[in-house]
Order: C-alpha cells, then structure tokens, then sequence
C-alpha cells in the first residue's frame, strides 16, 4: 500500500517564492519598529534585524564568502542566531546550524564536511578557521542599504548523528526564498506571535521558527527550555504558536497543578509537537487541556522526502496514529522489499511525489534506498485508511526470545508513571533469549531514586511479559537532548565491555 498526499498543503496557484532577504526587506517596510525577534531581555525591531543583517551580509562578502558557501553557526538561541541566518541568505550563504556546546573533536569533524570559510560562534572554540560573532562583524561594516538580490542554493544545511553518530549534513535543495507551502503547513499567520523553546540547530526548530519568522510572526526564542518558563512566556508575549517535543510536554504536564494552572494559555491557536513519539496518555492530557484542534503533530525527516500531518481531533479518531501523507509518498516495505498490505509492520519508506527532484542531498552519508524509495529507519505500518502508525526505529528494534521488542513502547509505559521523568530503553545481550530489555530511568524532579516494585506492578498491567525490562538502571541527568532526542545506540555502546 502507497500512501500519497491528495495535495501539496492548502496552497492553490502559489504566488512565485520570495528571496529571504527581499522578504524581510517588506516586513521591515510593514511593521517597522514592531519587534521581530525576542530572547530574554534583548529585542530587534523589524527594522533593526533588515539594517543590521545589511551590515553582517557585507561584512561576510568581505571576507570573502561567495554564493553557495556553508557557513557553520556555532551559536545557542539567541536574537544574534537568527541575525546570522539571515545575514547568510542575504550574502547567498548557506546556514550550517550546530550545538554551541559541541565537544571539540565532534564540532572538527562537521566543520571538515562544512568546509566554511568561517565558523560564526563565541570565542572558546578551537578549529583550524577563522572564528567571528556577530559583534565582531558589525563592528567591520557600517553601511546598512540593502544589497542587490541574491538568493542561496540551499536554505538550510543542518547536521544529523542519526542511529550511527557519524555526523552528516543535510543540504536542502530548496534555495533561500520563502515557500507558501511551508508556511501552510506550519499554520503561521502574519502578526501572530511563535514561542520557540527548542534548540535551532535541530531541523525542527529551526524550520518552523524561520517560516514563521518569514511570514511576519514575531519569534519569541528561550535560551534553553524551562518548563514553567514556556506557560509564563506564553502569557507574557500572548503566543499564538508553540513548538514542543514530548519530553517538554511530560515536564510541563509534571508541573504542580496549582503551577501550571496559574497562567493563561489562551492566546495559543497551534501547538506542535514533533521529533520523537509521544505517548498516548499524554497525548491525551494535552488535547484536554488544549484543546482538539490547537494541538498538531508531524513526522517527517530533514531530508523532507515526504511527511504527514495529524490533529488532535482527527487522533482521537485514529488514536496512536501520526498521520497521513501531507506531501510526497510513503510505503511499508517488507525485509526483502516487497509491499506490503495495511496493518503490516514493515520499515516505513519515503519518496517525493512524481515530478519533483530531490529535496536534499548529503554531505558525508549516502542514503538507504529501494529503488527510488528511501528509509529514515523507521518502523511502522499503514492502517486501511491511510493513515500512519510508526512502532520504532528498526536500528533501536530489540530481540528477545524471537519476538520484537520497541523501545518506544516500553519508554511510554515507563514515563506514564509518575515518578519517572524520563527513560530509555535499549537491549542487552543474553544467553539464553539472545537479548533483553533493559529500562534506563530519571527519576521525576525532586526523587533520587524509583519504587521499583511499584514500577514492576505498573508496567506489568500495561506491556506483555516478553516486553517487561529484566532490568531498571537510575540516572541523575536527562537521557534525551534540548529537541527531545535519544541517542540508544550510544547508551547501548557505554554499557557493553569494550572489545578485546
């Protein structure tokens, strides 16, 4: 069964793409001193961030970047990260977003990929290229006139680890101009205001806060997430959009009830949630709280072969599911590539729909393919009406005993009970059943440890036997990153003897 998206988004007869640097020229004409982008105590006008991202632009040209360059952002959010993205698009760069805590070696080997003429970060980095801010750029420049029109090849070129941890770039092949579809699909508005709590080096982030940013909604960025921070924020500033993960969502539904139903969530017309599976439960408790319709959630990959979309109200209807097809083409593709037929778990396969080139290409990886089909890794089946079930990753998918074991499943069991704030789940080898499920817990703030009989009871009533960690590890820090991300196969590899 072929799952194909009846039509590109709600966008009928498109209007041609808009340059980015032209598009914020006009929202600088519209909304003048009216704030384009806020984080914490610093603000720029939509004004400011067209003259100064003039300035930046230049200052690039004049050392040295042509048009197509990666250029690495090294930078956390902040108002100064989206000034050098636009300063990018505008000199006809391509931003190339990376942790600003990456470790040295890690940060090397991207930059390598990259191939930057240079790296915009703080001072504390050691590469073997130059290293600017953006303080440091304006200071260079002072003419602030628009530049002539160039648009960038790629819009983007983020990194993924993937299930490997070798790192890749993502180069989209949609050049740096402001697509209507993107922005149907997203659900912005002019004037609306999109509270951003996650890292803009992960794809999800960034897109959507750029898209809406492009649109005229003004960007309100944390520096890190807090939970009780975003329910203030969201208050303070009358957000109209959200973007969380379900590891920010489990920490602001763990508030205190008296915490978190002291602020006033009103002003939210969407709420997203993406990049990891969410519980049912607390899919459950957020559509009650939110609302049906304002919650939305997508699955789709950077490489943006295809992607689907669902609300809240149509998952009460198709409950676990994450969608149908909203753009390109999906399959389910058996273990010798055959299709196959709905309700059949397989390992789910993506492509774009017929007559559009690629989205992507990669710089240090090649893609798994089947034809012209290719694997993000998932694991899902199609139900009868189309609609998408994902069940894990298939590199993450644990054997015991013969029968299949995901991770993903065991981990919503395990967060679902209330003094876990988080888990991860991988399998270890063993003897007898070749692996077993081992269940790697934080505890929920302000507990050092887990009732483990009580764990044990609470997860016997909700996984089969086989499905049941053998053993529970305690840990202090969180197991999943800033975008709600786990890296398994790392945890796998710290916890199995080195090789001899």
């Amino acid at each position: 069964m072929t799952q194909t998206a009846q039509s590109a988004g709600d966008v009928e007869d498109p209007p041609p793409p808009v340059p980015i640097g032209v598009r914020v020229a006009e929202l600088a004409a519209r909304y003048g001193d009216a704030p384009a982008v806020v984080c914490e105590d610093v603000s720029r006008s939509w004004t400011e961030l067209d003259r100064r991202t003039n300035r930046l632009a230049r200052a690039l040209l004049a050392r040295g970047v042509v048009l197509g360059d990666l250029l690495t952002i090294g930078l956390p959010n902040s108002v100064e990260f989206v000034e050098a993205c636009v300063a990018c698009w505008k000199a006809g760069a391509v931003p190339q977003p990376v942790s600003a805590a990456l470790p040295p070696l890690e940060l090397q080997g991207i930059v390598e990929l990259a191939r930057p003429p240079l790296v915009i970060a703080r001072a504390g980095m050691a590469l073997d290229r130059p290293i600017v801010d953006v303080d440091e750029l304006l200071s260079e420049v002072a003419d602030d006139s628009p530049l002539p029109t160039v648009v960038s090849p790629a819009y983007k070129a983020p990194t993924s680890g993937g299930s490997t941890g070798r790192p890749k770039l993502i180069v989209s092949a949609q050049a740096g101009v402001v697509e209507p579809f993107g922005v149907a699909v997203w659900k912005h508005r002019p004037g609306g205001t999109l509270l951003m709590p996650g890292p803009l080096y992960h794809n999800g982030p960034f897109t959507s806060a750029m898209a809406g940013l492009l649109n005229g909604s003004t960007l309100v960025l944390m520096p890190r997430f807090d939970a009780e921070g975003v329910l203030r924020l969201v208050e303070r500033h009358r957000a109209t959009w959200l973007y969380l993960v379900p590891a920010m969502m489990s920490r602001i539904w763990r508030l205190p009830d008296e915490v978190r139903d002291g602020y006033d969530l009103s002003s939210l017309e969407v709420v997203w949630h993406l990049a990891a599976p969410c519980p049912p439960w607390l899919k459950q408790v957020w559509i009650d709280w939110v609302g049906a319709e304002v919650l939305m959630e997508l699955y789709a990959g950077t490489e943006a072969q295809a992607g689907t979309i669902i609300s809240g109200a149509e998952w009460l209807e198709h409950r676990g599911s994450v969608g149908k097809v909203a753009y390109g083409e999906m399959t389910i593709l058996g273990p010798d590539g055959e299709q196959l037929p709905p309700g059949t778990v397989g390992e789910v396969y993506l492509r774009r729909a017929p007559g559009m080139g690629p989205s992507y290409r990669y710089i240090g990886a090649e893609a798994r393919t089947r034809g012209d089909w290719e694997s993000l890794g998932d694991v899902g089946w199609l139900d009868e009406d189309g609609y998408l079930y994902l069940a894990d990753r298939r590199t993450d998918m644990i054997l015991v005993g013969g029968s299949n074991v995901y991770p993903a499943e065991v981990e919503a069991a395990l967060d679902e009970h209330p003094q876990v704030a988080s888990s991860a789940v991988i399998g270890l080898p063993d003897e007898d059943l070749g692996q077993v499920v081992h269940a790697i817990v934080q505890p929920a703030p302000g507990r050092d440890a887990v009732d483990l009989d009580d764990l044990r009871r609470h997860l016997a009533e909700r996984l089969v036997r086989y499905k049941q960690p053998r053993t529970f590890e305690l840990v202090g820090e969180p197991l999943r990153d800033e975008a709600g991300k786990v890296r398994r196969s790392q945890l796998l590899a710290d916890r199995l003897p080195a090789p001899q």
